[in-house]
């Protein structure tokens, strides 16, 4: 049952990429004094589920210097079409409320833990 829940978004340990919509995306990012990394993806695509195991599994390492978020782009369309979210997986990183780098298509966990690394 705890795999399901994880799964479906309704149970996260510490660190995991928390949900953001539309109406919290502007309040969370620009309240934030970490780098946040937000991750843009459609729950259908293989290479999205994939990306955000990965995600679940390193975002509790850097519980103290970095936030992991996650959208959905189907359901809350407007903030990906205003950062031109075109393809996923995505993850925008975001500093000072502004985008300072990103990230398109399903990374090894070596190579998204540097560059997870170089944005803090």
């Amino acid at each position: 049952m705890g795999f399901i829940k994880r799964f479906l978004g309704l149970e996260q340990n510490p660190g995991e990429p928390e949900k953001l919509t539309d109406n919290t995306f502007e309040q969370v990012i620009a309240g934030s004094e970490l780098p946040c990394m937000v991750y843009f993806f459609h729950l259908w695509c293989s290479s999205c589920q994939v990306m955000g195991g990965l995600l679940n599994e390193i975002g509790p390492e850097y519980i103290d210097r970095a936030r992991f978020y996650k959208m959905d782009i189907t359901k809350d369309p407007y903030t990906a079409e205003k950062f031109n979210v075109r393809s996923v997986p995505r993850i925008l990183c975001f500093k000072n409320g502004e985008v300072s780098d990103s990230l398109t298509r399903l990374t090894p966990l070596d190579e998204l833990k540097e560059w997870v690394e170089s944005q803090l």
